[in-house]
């Protein structure tokens, strides 16, 4: 299945593809969140559609995508987990996975907005895959790892630098600025991601090609990066963790190229859809809500 939200910014609906259509399953009673992947939401609702389906609206695909889930209790991200892309920012191959957490609060659907913080000068973009878990996870043994996998999403870790890199040295005051983790437009199941280890992901600024590569060159695999983080914190279901970002973001070009006011920033993973963020200025938007 392919899962979707759909609607107003903090109203939306859960939606479902299902043979080929596009679904409201607001009758099933249930958001994306916690307790969906927590009670084995993902078979249940499959059972329901069996039975339902037919009496489901259809979505027009126009409408509004939110995030395709609920807002989990964390986002986990990876950093510097293709060797290109160690390269070009000039750091060492890890020996172990780099964890750091992205606010929650930055979640937001595939094609909204992305809002410059006040005063933005480094907004960086960076394409990602999305592994969104399914299940309690602690002290996960690797071989065992995949099993904990509800799906996967495409994901846009957006960056500032300049409050990534210049303001303290913690990442997490970069990575975590509202709009700046478009995630969706679908949450793709495990069972129809036959390998998620070869799936091509790309991301374009204006038209141009910025980024193109295969998940097969992540430094550490799915399972690790699962087994790995769990021996450190408990993963919930619904929990994400983003993989990496490949080579091409704005700070490893010479000179480095940042997002500005009225660029626009599309993205995709093979099988997983696509995302268009248009950038919008923090002040152009506030003048919007005066």
């Amino acid at each position: 299945m392919k899962l979707f939200r759909f609607g107003a910014v903090e109203r939306e609906k859960p939606g479902v593809v299902w043979h080929g259509r596009h679904l409201d399953v607001s009758a099933f009673g249930e958001d994306y969140d916690e307790h969906f992947f927590a009670t084995d939401g993902l078979h249940r609702l499959a059972r329901w559609l069996e039975k339902e389906a037919e009496r489901c609206p259809a979505v027009d695909e126009a409408v509004r995508f939110g995030p395709c889930i609920a807002r989990p209790s964390k986002i986990v991200c990876v950093g510097l987990n293709y060797r290109g892309h160690a390269a070009e920012t000039n750091a060492p191959i890890p020996r172990e996975p780099v964890l750091f957490f992205k606010a929650t609060s930055a979640l937001c659907g595939a094609n909204d907005d992305l809002i410059l913080p006040r005063g933005s000068e480094k907004t960086d973009w960076e394409v990602e895959l999305a592994v969104v878990i399914g299940r309690r996870a602690k002290y996960v043994e690797r071989d065992e790892a995949i099993a904990y996998v509800a799906g996967y999403a495409l994901h846009n870790d957006y960056s500032e630098r300049e409050y990534q890199l210049e303001r303290g040295g913690q990442w997490v005051k970069g990575k975590s600025c509202d709009t700046f983790a478009p995630l969706g437009p679908y949450l793709v199941t495990r069972d129809e991601v036959p390998d998620p280890h070869d799936l091509r992901l790309w991301l374009k600024v204006n038209g141009e090609l910025m980024q193109e590569a295969n998940t097969s060159d992540l430094i550490f695999d799915i399972p690790t990066l699962i087994s790995y983080t769990s021996q450190f914190m408990t993963l919930l279901p619904g929990d994400v963790i983003s993989t990496g970002t490949p080579a091409g973001v704005g700070l490893g070009r010479k000179p480095p190229r940042y997002l500005r006011h009225g660029d626009v920033v599309e993205a995709g993973i093979d099988g997983l859809g696509t995302s268009f963020q248009r950038v919008i200025a923090y002040e152009r938007y506030a003048e919007t809500r005066e």
